[in-house]
């Protein structure tokens, strides 16, 4: 997988690892997950509160 990123971002990121002392790739692949969980848990959590919400329509739709 490749990332582009604008030249700004690209610099920020390299910059950031620099001073951490990491690889760019690491702190990209960092970012991801973090994104990655925290938008699975506001997935989750939104699909919780809908059934919840239409739990009777559920039930009956599933009669």
């Amino acid at each position: 997988m490749e990332l582009r990123l604008d030249p700004t971002l690209e610099r920020a990121l390299a910059d950031l690892a620099d001073a951490q002392d990491r690889l760019p790739e690491e702190i990209a692949e960092e970012a991801v997950r973090r994104y990655l969980r925290e938008e699975g848990a506001l997935v989750r959590s939104l699909a919780t509160r809908l059934a919840a919400e239409h739990a009777e329509l559920l039930r009956r739709l599933g009669e």
